[in-house]
C-alpha cells in the first residue's frame, strides 16, 4: 500500500548536545514542519548537510554544515548518497512531499521520481516568513 513520506531539511539551529534528532534542531521553522510530517506523513526524514537521510529517532551530536554554501559538486554527492537510502523505504505509488529549500531538493527530486513516485513540494516559492505561515495554518 502506497505511504506517504515527508523529507524534511534540517537548520542551522541546533541545541548543543548529542540527542536525537527531532530534537537536535530547534529553530521554529524545524518545530513547525517536523510537527507537520508527523501529522500529513505515514513517515517523516530528516535531510541532514552532514549525514544524509536521518530517522526523527536517530541520536546524533550537533554540527554547522549546510548544503546552502556546499559547492554544486559536493551536494550532487550528497544527493546520491540521499537517493541510495531513500531506495531503501520509497516504493513505486508512494507520496513524497518536500519541506526543503531548493539546495536540499534539487537532486532529489529526479532519483525519487524515477522510483514511481510522485513528489509535492507545497512551500515551493515561498520566502521564510510565508512558509512558517503556511505551516501555522496546517497545524491550526
Amino acid at each position: 500500500m502506497a505511504k506517504t513520506i515527508v523529507l524534511v531539511a534540517c537548520v542551522s539551529m541546533k541545541r548543543e548536545k548529542a540527542m536525537s534528532a527531532r530534537l537536535l534542531y530547534c529553530a521554529p521553522w524545524f518545530k513547525k514542519a517536523s510537527a507537520c510530517a508527523d501529522r500529513i506523513g505515514d513517515e517523516w526524514y530528516i535531510l541532514s548537510a552532514k549525514y544524509g537521510l536521518l530517522r526523527p529517532d536517530q541520536e546524533i551530536p550537533p554540527y554547522n554544515k549546510t548544503l546552502n554554501t556546499m559547492p554544486a559538486q559536493e551536494r550532487r554527492t550528497w544527493a546520491k548518497k540521499v537517493a541510495s537510502d531513500l531506495q531503501k523505504i520509497l516504493h513505486s505509488g508512494d507520496r513524497v512531499i518536500l519541506l526543503a529549500g531548493i539546495r536540499y531538493r534539487e537532486n532529489l527530486i529526479e532519483p525519487i521520481k524515477r522510483l514511481g513516485c510522485t513528489i509535492e513540494i507545497p512551500m515551493k516559492g515561498l520566502r521564510i516568513g510565508e512558509q512558517l505561515s503556511w505551516l501555522n495554518q496546517r497545524l491550526g
